[in-house]
């Protein structure tokens, strides 16, 4: 259902607000001088060129960041998003798509740290091998091994400054990494009560996305947000990718609000028919009740 070599998927809906979420968590960090550290469990390639075959095996960037390019009304949390998206492409031309490791590595200063992981050896020289040509960061500020994600939570946690932002993306190819995500929350909230969690999921007709989010929502002390866009029908085969969600554990008090005013933009900007609709819980948070269509066919708003 998914291919894991994230070039194909490189820049699509999904990826605008896994990426859009992620940046505003990396700067609300940055608002202290203290440093902390970044962790990607499943980092990719780092880097993906959208005028190569794989992105444009399915061109699904077209329909996520290629739609939002040259938008001028954009909500505050969008547009930082698609400053930094420009910022990586001299020529203003759409030609790169940074992964979040990338995005990470352009924000994140002297005094963080990056600990990023890939299992996968291919993906993860493609990585190494930009990492060796970038220089805003000394080499002893990043470090990537080729190992399970999931595992290396036990490694690095707590970090010495006592801050950390882990994002847990997988690919879900397989069944099994639902419940690797819930263990690997268990394990990081063990040791790090007090990190931020990012955790990425796929919107699909799969039992185990809802099984994860119910077990995630209802792990004891924390305090989570929870942030779907569904740009289109879900398919009647049971396949394919019809949105998209990220689960924050201690989310940045900023959030909420910046994504109240992104998402209903973002449903309405993506939207490939008329089943777009986005969603926006917490469980610290009083919010509307939910708001049902009218006939005009607008994305749905569920608060």
């Amino acid at each position: 259902m998914f291919s894991y070599r994230h070039g194909f998927h490189a820049g699509n809906h999904a990826d605008v607000l896994k990426h859009c979420v992620l940046l505003e968590v990396l700067k609300y960090y940055q608002e202290k001088e203290t440093g902390f550290v970044y962790v990607d469990t499943h980092a990719g390639a780092g880097l993906y060129d959208l005028t190569g075959k794989w992105a444009n095996t399915r061109s699904e960037y077209a329909d996520g960041i290629g739609r939002l390019w040259s938008a001028t009304d954009l909500p505050w949390l969008v547009s930082e998003y698609v400053s930094a998206i420009k910022a990586l492409n001299a020529s203003h031309e759409l030609t790169l798509y940074p992964g979040s490791p990338w995005l990470a590595l352009q924000l994140l200063r002297s005094q963080d740290r990056l600990k990023l992981f890939e299992l996968l050896s291919a993906e993860a020289d493609v990585l190494a091998n930009n990492l060796d040509q970038q220089r805003r960061l000394p080499p002893r500020a990043i470090k990537l091994e080729r190992a399970d994600g999931f595992a290396a939570i036990k490694a690095v946690l707590p970090p010495p400054t006592r801050r950390a932002v882990i994002l847990i993306d997988p690919a879900y190819e397989n069944k099994q990494d639902y419940r690797s995500v819930v263990q690997a929350i268990k394990d990081g909230l063990t040791r790090f009560a007090t990190g931020c969690y990012l955790i990425w999921y796929p919107r699909v007709n799969r039992l185990q996305v809802d099984q994860m989010l119910k077990q995630l929502q209802h792990l004891p002390g924390i305090q989570w947000l929870q942030a779907e866009l569904t740009v289109c029908k879900a398919p009647t085969d049971q396949h394919g990718l019809f949105g998209s969600g990220v689960f924050v554990i201690n989310p940045p008090y900023t959030l909420h609000k910046q994504l109240q005013l992104a998402l209903p933009w973002l449903a309405k900007t993506l939207a490939q028919d008329n089943h777009a609709s986005w969603k926006l819980r917490a469980n610290a948070t009083e919010t509307p009740k939910p708001h049902k269509p009218g006939r005009s066919g607008r994305p749905r708003a569920m608060h």
